[in-house]
């Protein structure tokens, strides 16, 4: 088996390669990247990458039909891959996000790839307090990013047939330790801000309900989508993935990280303005879909993990909103230093 991972250098390409890793000894492993955040690595023993046989440095908007030649699924990771980044850079997002997933797709599938994975988000449901969100429920898109992943999925449902499964991953929010942390996550903000100074600042009011996923379990979930067969979801899947005991509202995940680091002031902004983003979200289908590959991490684990990665860096930046852990600021890092132009393309190729 040939396996091609797009965004493999990112946050939760890393977890998801170590997986495949073990549950495909003998398959071949490909990455694509454009590299953007490959110098943000946190306590990682080895560079990520030496666990891909071939590593490609390339932009997801210029993959070449020959990378494609024997590739028997592809998981797409690849994205700008969240809010205050699309907010920014809303047309690459549009042109990156879906355009190129789209062309992806189709070249895909003209190679005679048989399985195709994205990584789609739960954020698509936007403002939902009706009660927890089925896939069938309406979407709501409030941000770039969430407008992007929709978009995907229904050109991605029209491509999908018998030979070619495309299997759309409604991902909850992300969390967990990685060998390239990323900190502009909820979970993963409170507990750097646990670590370095003892206080958590919600930005919010503290009442948005978010459901969450450790990547390790967003890497268990992806593995069974490779070798998900159409009779079980149909041709083209979207599915929710989490788990129900994971719908928390912000102040509860705060009031979590603090219950495990004494010590620790949870301070709320009670005047922000409200975040419209609230969802709870329903994971019925995928505990009926996929039984053996649900989420097993719990919240206290993940924690815990996250609390003793950033410990062994010495991690104590105070200031780590502002820092290299945080996607939008390493790509107007790069966009300052003339590296990147305004379309996201390194300045020095023509990728």
């Amino acid at each position: 088996m040939k396996i091609l991972i797009t965004g493999n250098m990112g946050y939760i390409g890393p977890c998801v390669v170590q997986r495949l890793r073990a549950s495909y000894p003998g398959a071949t492993l490909l990455g694509l990247d454009v590299g953007f955040f490959a110098n943000c690595l946190t306590n990682s023993e080895i560079l990520p990458e030496c666990r891909v046989d071939t590593q490609y440095f390339t932009d997801v908007r210029n993959v070449s039909p020959d990378i494609l030649n024997g590739v028997d699924a592809i998981i797409h990771l690849a994205a700008i891959s969240n809010d205050p980044m699309g907010n920014t850079y809303e047309k690459v997002t549009s042109e990156i996000n879906y355009q190129a997933s789209i062309d992806l797709a189709k070249k895909a599938k003209e190679a005679g790839v048989k399985s195709f994975i994205y990584a789609s988000s739960c954020s698509m449901y936007g403002a939902a307090d009706d009660g927890p969100r089925a896939e069938n429920s309406p979407l709501n898109p409030l941000t770039a990013y969430a407008k992007s992943k929709v978009a995907t999925e229904k050109d991605l449902e029209q491509l999908a047939d018998g030979k070619f499964t495309a299997t759309s991953l409604r991902f909850s929010t992300a969390c967990g330790m990685s060998e390239r942390l990323r900190l502009d996550l909820v979970l993963n903000d409170f507990v750097a801000g646990a670590v370095s100074t003892n206080k958590i600042t919600i930005l919010s009011d503290g009442t948005p309900w978010r459901p969450l996923v450790d990547i390790k379990d967003m890497a268990r979930a992806i593995d069974w989508a490779v070798s998900r067969e159409p009779a079980n979801g149909g041709n083209f899947l979207a599915v929710n993935i989490g788990s129900d005991t994971w719908n928390y509202q912000v102040k509860e995940l705060a009031e979590a990280v603090a219950d495990l680091m004494p010590g620790v002031d949870v301070s709320i902004n009670k005047d922000a303005q409200p975040d419209k983003r609230s969802y709870s979200v329903n994971f019925d289908l995928f505990k009926k879909l996929a039984p053996n590959y649900q989420p097993e991490v719990s919240l206290e684990v993940s924690i815990k993990e996250l609390k003793e990665g950033l410990q062994a860096i010495n991690f104590a930046d105070d200031n780590f909103r502002q820092s290299k852990y945080m996607r939008l600021k390493v790509l107007n890092h790069l966009r300052e230093q003339g590296l990147l132009t305004e379309q996201l393309k390194w300045s020095f190729n023509h990728n």
